[in-house]
């Protein structure tokens, strides 16, 4: 490879930074107060690392192949497996854009000047319909407006509003206003106010925002592929990792201090949090006219990070096809070469999780519920892709390598072993309902994230026992926007 087309330390960094950061998960961190500090080192220590080295490892040495984990869990156990995997990575893609979508009708309804629409579900669920098929319909089309749309989506939509809430929770703290993370009852003992750094546990639903918190961390293996791309791999690597887990450790940590010290742990929206925070603190210097302006870019930010997702994903999965792991009808495309059948069952899916904001009363609960099911799925993913990592360090110890985890075989095997650790004790912790959100009834919370598990699990596994020969096909790449 051309030495001016190796990926540097700076680049990777960037890259895993703006795979991971959303603002959307700064009201979660900040209703726990300063034990957020625990649940975010947490997910990068027993998370974001082995996920990201691992990673690595399989995307370098599968390099030549492509497919990502589809191609990783196959050569490890089998084509089932390969394509459950996937097939996850593709449907907790699904459950997630209600969640996005919901934290962007946060926003809006600030930008309508009307903050009481960001607990309205009607108005929740509506703007997730129509924002996500006007994106679908846009995507099929092979318009270039999604390009258009996301090209400074992260950089407007995050980073600036990011660094924005970060400078004005400094300059209240500078001005000597009180910290709410420090004076709320939530969590306290005796009815005192106290400030924990870490969770008051009386149950696993004390701690229950950690498998949501832990989806934020999700996603490093996407640019973790590019591993073999470095100009040394064995060393940049790591160092990319690190650099990009202190950004994205600084960045939630202290955007989230700042929601919560303005806000009471109880007021906290999951959804309009942000803007909640946003709106005290630019009301505290007379400058509240900012606010819808502030709305908007949140919005386009949370609504870029959909459009730039919409296709990808799903791609990834009509490329099974090519192995015959897709029916005929789910592997048809349209002229431009998009994924169509995929996209409207993508779409529908979309649509009956959206209606949980038009039934629940309260648009928290379902925003969470929503991220628990989420979560719940990626993380099996994690599992297929950590056990996979440490079998082919036994069943193919001499495949070329470009990147390996140090250490040698136990190295893999203490690393995807925390990861493993990781992993399981939040897809346990997933499955109850969090003591700080008012559930209403915890067995049907229970039921939903289970029968959500349970579907999306199945499925797969259902049409890969259905697979016949006659589905292996050519599919035509999708023109370049």
């Amino acid at each position: 490879m051309a030495a001016s087309k190796k990926m540097t330390v700076g680049t990777i960094t960037m890259m895993t930074a703006a795979a991971v950061i959303s603002l959307r998960g700064l009201p979660m961190m900040a209703k726990e107060g300063l034990s957020m500090i625990f649940y975010i080192l947490f997910s990068t220590v027993l998370f974001l690392i082995p996920a990201s080295l691992v990673a690595a490892e399989l995307g370098g040495a599968f390099s030549d192949r492509g497919g990502g984990v589809y191609t990783w869990v196959k050569e490890a156990f089998g084509s089932r497996w390969g394509f459950t995997a996937i097939w996850l990575q593709w449907i907790q893609n699904v459950v997630w854009y209600p969640t996005v979508l919901g934290f962007a009708a946060g926003a809006l309804a600030y930008l309508f000047m009307d903050p009481k629409l960001a607990d309205n579900g009607y108005f929740n669920g509506s703007v997730i319909l129509v924002v996500y098929w006007l994106s679908t319909f846009l995507t099929l089309a092979g318009s270039t407006t999604a390009s258009r749309i996301t090209k400074y989506g992260f950089l407007l939509g995050t980073v600036l509003p990011g660094v924005f809430i970060i400078v004005l929770g400094l300059l209240w703290v500078d001005q000597g206003n009180p910290l709410q993370f420090l004076h709320s009852t939530a969590g306290a003992v005796g009815g005192h106010p106290h400030a924990r750094l870490m969770p008051h546990i009386t149950g696993l639903g004390s701690v229950a925002f950690l498998a949501g918190i832990i989806l934020l961390f999700a996603g490093v293996e996407v640019h973790a592929v590019h591993a073999h791309m470095m100009a040394n791999p064995a060393k940049q690597f790591p160092l990319s990792m690190f650099l990009a887990a202190l950004i994205i450790f600084f960045l939630f940590t202290l955007g989230s201090l700042a929601v919560a010290a303005v806000l009471r742990p109880e007021e906290i929206s999951l959804t309009a949090g942000l803007m909640q925070a946003f709106h005290s603190l630019l009301s505290k210097w007379n400058i509240a006219w900012l606010t819808p302006v502030v709305g908007l870019f949140v919005a386009y930010g949370a609504m870029g990070g959909v459009m730039s997702w919409l296709g990808g994903p799903s791609r990834g999965l009509l490329e099974t096809a090519k192995n015959g792991e897709l029916p005929p009808l789910l592997a048809k495309v349209n002229k431009k070469g998009i994924q169509v059948t995929i996209l409207m069952i993508q779409g529908i899916i979309v649509s009956v999780l959206a209606c949980l904001y038009f039934i629940m009363s309260n648009v928290s609960v379902a925003f969470f519920l929503l991220s628990a099911i989420t979560i719940t799925l990626y993380l099996v993913m994690y599992i297929l892709m950590y056990t996979a990592a440490i079998r082919l360090r036994f069943t193919q110890p001499d495949l070329p390598r470009s990147y390996k985890v140090p250490g040698g075989t136990f190295g893999m095997i203490f690393l995807a072993g925390i990861g493993l650790l990781g992993v399981t004790f939040a897809l346990v912790v997933g499955f109850f309902p969090p003591s700080n959100l008012p559930v209403g009834n915890p067995a049907l919370y229970v039921g939903l994230v289970a029968a959500g598990m349970v579907v999306f699990v199945g499925l797969p596994l259902l049409i890969n026992s259905l697979k016949k020969p006659g589905w292996k096909r050519d599919i035509p790449e999708a023109p370049q926007q």
